[in-house]
């Protein structure tokens, strides 16, 4: 009995391994049946290419550009703006044949030198004047360098004070640099210059930025009922590794792919997230141009004194008859920190909310969307902390990815966050969470009651800059319509900040990236009804160490800002 009960099973076992070698031989059949009939067949092979394993990288052609298209061709006057736009932010190149052939004849901080210029000859400074400083680059061997390119960052400060300015650099190309500061405050004043890169470093990120962004790459979760797989996806994909799942955006044009999975459809994508970062981007001579405490964002020593005492306002005769009279507009200084307190030089007439009630009153009312990457979240959860009355709604979203939503119903305001779309870096967000910013724009009401806040650079410094235009240029049409169709909406944008940098962090999101990316924002929405929260010389004029995320105290001189823009003090 036995023994024909095993025949039997051998029989069946046999049977039920034909079967499954039918179904994955059919599987475009298979998609179509009951998701649950065929789910335990396919379990144990679900285990097994599992999730998050197995995401293979596609082989990538080094040697030309990776993306060939990076979306739909611009219209003739978008691609004039384009060409106007990547014009005003060419960085000087090494000179033809001029590449080093070692780390020794590249730009050296502890080599290089700087020194305070004196006016009209006179070592004399006063309230209004400005401070030039002229820089000297050389290499690790002590030789004075004949070109440009190097990435140096200025400051004048005072630690007494609590007060620093940012400075403006100006590149002569041949080795020298000028670093020119207006003069804000009485008192103490110390000039720091810091080299963040040699022109050597620029070059390389200049060349993976054009030919290598997919070194940060992202993936999408597929599943339906037990069996999901795991694709890579990206602005671009090599289209000849394997079929491509199109998610273009259909109102933007904005491009987005994933490797289309082999057992599923294109529509079961359910998530988005970063799959992380490449190794290997440059040679090992390349890696010496990257190292912290040596040519990594390292301070350069002064020739003499690096302080000068500011001394009142000149007497209004001497200054009708000066040569040197201030001119803050040519050094675009958008304020300065005095007492930790950030002091706007045009535009905003800035208060303090050191109170919540303050807040609350200022806000009481009102809607406010904010829309981008994590340093505008940043905003939101500083609101919430510093505001009793406003709860958090719990969407049971993602820690840290969204959409946020806090609710003060006592006084009607409503404060809400969500991330803008791919490229997002974030650990994970649903698909049907990815969101473009224009098109949410679009679906705003808007009007005198209504902010917006927008934050969109972090994550598009892998890509090239191209890529950065066209987004902008999609939200800023969208915020001239919303703004036609309701005068009086708030706008607000946070530029980009500098960050803490290693040589990891480097190759993907520099503080060079940031500062191309800041500058093509600054154009693209000059003239525009909006009020720019500038980010950037707020994170280089403060005293405290650079930080992605930056430390509470700049975080609230942000807020204040926003605020004191939102609510401006009633004129008596």
């Amino acid at each position: 009995m036995c023994r024909y009960l095993s025949k039997y099973a051998l029989v069946f076992l046999f049977l039920a391994l034909s079967g499954l070698i039918f179904l994955l031989h059919n599987i475009h059949t298979v998609e179509n049946w009951n998701c649950h009939t065929i789910s335990a067949l396919y379990q144990l092979q679900s285990r097994i290419q599992s999730s998050f394993v197995g995401v293979n990288l596609p082989t990538f052609h080094h040697n030309r550009t990776f993306c060939a298209h990076l979306g739909q061709k611009p219209f003739p006057e978008d691609e004039l703006e384009e060409r106007y736009l990547l014009d005003s932010i060419a960085w000087p190149v090494p000179p033809p044949g001029s590449r080093p052939a070692a780390l020794r004849q590249t730009s050296d901080p502890v080599h290089s030198l700087f020194a305070i210029l004196p006016v009209k000859g006179q070592r004399e400074w006063h309230l209004g004047d400005e401070l030039e400083a002229l820089v000297q680059m050389h290499d690790f061997q002590g030789r004075p360098k004949h070109y440009g390119g190097d990435f140096l960052l200025a400051r004048l400060h005072s630690p007494e004070l609590g007060a620093g300015v940012a400075g403006k650099v100006l590149d002569h190309r041949n080795g020298f640099y000028s670093a020119v500061f207006p003069l804000v405050w009485e008192g103490s004043a110390q000039v720091e210059i810091t080299l963040v890169h040699s022109s050597e470093a620029v070059a390389v990120l200049r060349r993976l930025r054009e030919e290598r962004p997919d070194r940060v790459f992202f993936k999408s979760l597929f599943r339906l009922g037990f069996l999901s797989e795991t694709t890579m996806c990206n602005m671009c994909l090599p289209s000849d590794q394997q079929p491509l799942c199109n998610y273009t955006d259909l109102y933007t044009g904005e491009p987005w792919y994933c490797y289309k999975p082999k057992m599923l459809s294109c529509d079961t994508r359910i998530n988005h997230a970063k799959g992380g970062y490449l190794k290997h981007l440059v040679s090992n001579k390349e890696a010496l141009l990257f190292q912290s405490g040596v040519n990594i964002k390292v301070h350069i020593h002064a020739s003499g004194p690096d302080r000068i005492h500011v001394l009142p306002p000149r007497k209004e005769l001497e200054v009708e008859n000066s040569s040197v009279n201030p001119e803050p507009s040519k050094l675009a200084t958008s304020g300065y920190f005095y007492e930790d307190s950030w002091r706007p030089l045009s535009g905003v007439a800035m208060r303090q909310f050191n109170e919540s009630s303050a807040v609350t009153y200022c806000l009481k009312n009102k809607v406010i969307h904010m829309y981008g990457d994590s340093t505008v979240r940043q905003w939101f959860e500083y609101l919430v902390a510093l505001v009793p009355g406003l709860k958090e709604f719990n969407l049971h979203s993602p820690k840290n990815v969204g959409p946020f939503m806090a609710v003060d119903s006592s006084h009607n305001i409503l404060l809400k966050y969500r991330c803008h779309g791919p490229p997002i870096r974030f650990s994970t967000v649903q698909a049907s969470e990815l969101r473009y910013v224009s098109n949410e724009l679009d679906g705003l009401s808007g009007g005198p009651d209504t902010v917006v806040v927008l934050s969109i650079w972090a994550h598009f410094s892998t890509f090239p800059v191209e890529v950065y235009i066209r987004r902008l240029r999609h939200i800023r049409r969208s915020l001239v319509r919303l703004l036609d169709r309701a005068p009086g909406t708030v706008i607000v944008i946070r530029s980009g900040n500098l960050q803490a940098l290693d040589q990891e962090v480097s190759l993907f999101n520099s503080d060079w990236f940031s500062l191309q990316l800041d500058e093509v924002l600054r154009s693209m929405f000059k003239g525009l009804d909006v009020l720019l929260v500038d980010a950037w010389q707020m994170s280089l004029a403060h005293s405290l160490p650079h930080a992605l995320h930056p430390p509470q105290v700049i975080v609230k001189n942000m807020v204040d800002m926003l605020l004191s823009h939102v609510c401006p003090e009633k004129t008596k």
